[in-house]
Parts: C-alpha cells; structure tokens; sequence
C-alpha cells in the first residue's frame, strides 16, 4: 500500500483519546478520535477516526466501535496499525511515501513491553526510523519551557488516559508520576454522578460535552452560572427523559478526580531538589493537555499549592507540537 506526503517526517501524538500527525515544515495536518468501526466478524476497520467517532452508540449488529489505546498504551495491536494507516492516508498530499522517519510520544509511566509495542506498530507502517519521546518531555517542549537549561520546568499535562507530572531539566525529567486519571476517567465520573443524582443513563459523548461545555473545578463568583441540558434514558422508566445540569453539580461531580490530581502535583514536588523546586516557585506550573481546559484548574492549583498555575498556548497540541520540534534533531537522538 503506498501513501503520499511531502516530508520525510512526521511527529505523532498517539494518544487515548486523540491522534495529532505534525509534518515537517507544514504542522499539524490531522487531529482525529483515537476510534475505529470495525466489521466485528473479520475484524476489518472500516471507519477511523471523526467518522468513527460518529458512530459511538448508533451501530447495527455486527459492526463495533473501538478505542484501540487505553491509559495512553496500545490496548490492540493490529487495529492501532490499522487506524494509523487510515490516518496516515488523510495526510496525503504530494510526493510519494518514502519511508519516514518518525517521532511519537508516550506516557513516561509504561513498561518497556508497553514501548515496544508502540515502537512495533510504528515500524509496521515501513518506516526508516522511529523514536519514542516521553510525553511530559514533548508537552514541555511544545509548551515553550526551556528544557534544554539547568532550570526546572514543571508540566502538567491531562491528555485523554493519563495525566503525567513531570519536573524536566537539561532535557529530561528529574521526577514524574503518571495518574489514569484523566479526560476519560472525569468523563466516566460526570456519567456516575448523573446516575446517581437524576437516575439518568447517558452516554460518553454527552458526558464529554457536558465537562466541555459548563465542566468547572473553582467557582468563581464574579461569574454567572451556567447550566445545560442532557437527555439520556431513565433509569425508573426506560424512557427518554432531560433533565437540566448545573456548573456547580458538574463541580461537585469532579471534586475527587481533581483532588487526586492535585495530590499528586504536591508529591511530585516534595520528590524535586530544593533548587529545581525554587526555580518552579519562581516560573509556576504549566498546564498542557484538553483537561487543562476545564474552567478554574489553574486557579484550584494556585489556591491549594500556592504556585501560579498558567495554561499552555495551544494546550490541544502541545505534544504533537514538541513531537515536531524532535524532527529538527531526530539524526542526534
């Protein structure tokens, strides 16, 4: 199978809930769901991505939707291939796939098994040359921080699976930690609290819109609350019912995934050398990732830790955006 591009490499942000594809000297090209439908008897991927997305809950018999990576490692093997291959595709332009080389990211957290089984579906693709970037590291770097000096930089980054805490100096991480807690596990907690309080069932896309929309962890009383409504099947009935949801119950839905969040900021920082920790003192804690979104975080980490908290730029591409800037030196590594 050939594919068209007019680089030789490509950064790739191979995350549980989004793939970023960053090509050399254009940027990001593709931003898709990390899902695939598949035919569930040949197991052949029909759909990947947007299009797949699309089909969460509204599939016949006999064809599934999957979320081929799970708290940010390859849960399937042969479907990531797949679903990269779909992707790579959509970046076609012009020129002809020459084999690239390729940077991708992932958790600092896995295994070495976990890494070789990116590096493999990677190389699948017919590639020259694959190498794995530690997340938090290709966060920073997209983020702007100095990671190449002898000060400490602080990354928070709360992608789809994971969220990984990093302190990096001179190019890598003196001390992380890696939570499973992230936009997934906030999503799954907004569709417990639902259940519980309205006993309502909805599905995952409604969660997600719903901690998108009004999803708040700090309430601020200058401003005006806001509320949506969500419709979902009644638990009592069976039916279709809607009910109306407040910013301060989406709030109260997060409190303990956010707690355990900044918990483990605050051990990450007790782990820092007192120099670095200084230096994190002085330029704050960069928030990177789609869970850096969620309205008040920033102000929730400087009310508990007492360190400014600052947002990145482009928190949605930071990775890929880091990912890409390893292509300039990826011959040194």
């Amino acid at each position: 199978m050939k594919f068209f591009i007019t680089s030789k490499d490509i950064g790739i942000d191979l995350g549980t809930s989004n793939t970023l594809l960053y090509v050399k000297g254009q940027g990001v090209l593709l931003r898709e769901p990390s899902v695939v439908t598949i035919n569930s008897k040949n197991r052949q991927v029909l759909a990947a991505g947007l299009e797949a997305r699309n089909m969460i809950g509204r599939t016949p018999e006999g064809i599934e939707t999957v979320r081929p990576l799970k708290d940010g490692v390859i849960a399937n093997f042969d479907l990531t291939e797949q679903m990269l291959k779909k992707f790579i595709e959509k970046v076609n332009i012009k020129g002809t796939f020459k084999r690239p080389r390729i940077t991708v990211s992932h958790p600092s957290g896995i295994t070495e098994v976990e890494k070789r089984a990116i590096n493999d579906a990677i190389s699948q693709l017919g590639v020259s040359k694959v190498v794995l970037i530690e997340e938090p590291v290709a966060a920073a770097i997209g983020s702007g921080l100095p990671v190449d000096e002898p000060v400490g930089s602080m990354i928070v980054d709360i992608g789809g699976g994971t969220t990984e805490i990093a302190v990096i100096s001179l190019q890598g991480i003196v001390t992380s930690k890696t939570l499973r807690i992230a936009g997934d596990e906030l999503d799954e907690t907004i569709i417990d609290y639902v259940k519980r309080e309205f006993n309502l069932m909805i599905g995952e896309r409604t969660a997600e819109k719903v901690k998108i929309d009004i999803g708040s962890v700090y309430e601020d009383k200058e401003e005006e609350e806001k509320d949506m409504e969500i419709r979902g099947r009644d638990l009592m009935t069976g039916l279709p019912k809607a009910v109306t949801i407040t910013e301060s119950q989406v709030r109260e839905a997060l409190v303990e995934p956010i707690a355990l969040v900044i918990e483990a900021i605050k051990a990450t920082i007790e782990q820092t050398p007192p120099e670095l920790a200084a230096d994190i003192m002085d330029k704050g804690i960069m928030l990177s990732g789609g869970g850096a979104l969620i309205k008040g975080l920033d102000k929730l980490i400087y009310n508990q830790i007492h360190i400014p908290a600052y947002v990145s730029e482009n928190p949605l591409e930071c990775v890929v955006l880091g990912a890409g800037k390893c292509l300039e030196v990826i011959d040194k590594i």
